[in-house]
């Protein structure tokens, strides 16, 4: 068997460059906050300064980002209060996704600029990748694909319900 298409159409606004990071306006971890909707901006928890929510272009299943509700992209320019709460909801995350995926592992991290690698380099957040042994396999490499056993939807409605017990804040 010849595979010689994987469709994926979610990805296309990534790749189109539909989410634009060049100011506070058009910023995507703005604008999803404001939404009434946590759901439809696929985010799991708030705080006061900051909240949870799942990577619309994950890199694997249940891939989430800890951001603070204020725009900004100098880390050392982060408040101690807000990034206390991010590192606080990096752990809500683990536990959930320990909780529900039993991941062997986790890439937890920030690109920090440009330079740095950060797709939103005007706005502060971190990532939080579960990984199993093994998860990276021929497709990243050979078709420049990922490949996800569900749907954000399917990811979102198991994880939310850990929220709750991933502790407070």
């Amino acid at each position: 068997m010849n595979l010689e298409r994987l469709w994926t159409p979610w990805r296309a606004e990534y790749v189109t460059g539909g989410t634009n990071t060049d100011s506070n306006a058009g910023c995507f971890l703005c604008d999803g906050p404001r939404v009434a909707n946590d759901a439809a901006s696929l985010i799991l928890k708030r705080g006061s300064h900051a909240y949870l929510m799942l990577n619309k272009y994950p890199y694997s299943t249940g891939h989430m980002l800890a951001v603070p509700f204020n725009h900004g992209g100098d880390l050392v320019a982060l408040a101690t209060e807000t990034g206390d709460e991010l590192w606080a909801l990096v752990q809500a995350a683990v536990r959930a996704l320990t909780d529900e995926y039993r991941p062997e592992g986790f890439n937890v991290g920030m690109n920090v600029g440009t330079p740095g690698g950060a797709g939103a380099p005007d706005h502060l957040h971190v990532h939080i990748v579960p990984r199993w042994t093994g998860d990276t396999n021929f497709m990243p490499v050979i078709a420049g694909a990922k490949v996800l056993p569900e749907t954000l939807e399917q990811t979102y409605a198991r994880i939310l319900p850990r929220m709750g017990s991933a502790g407070a804040l």
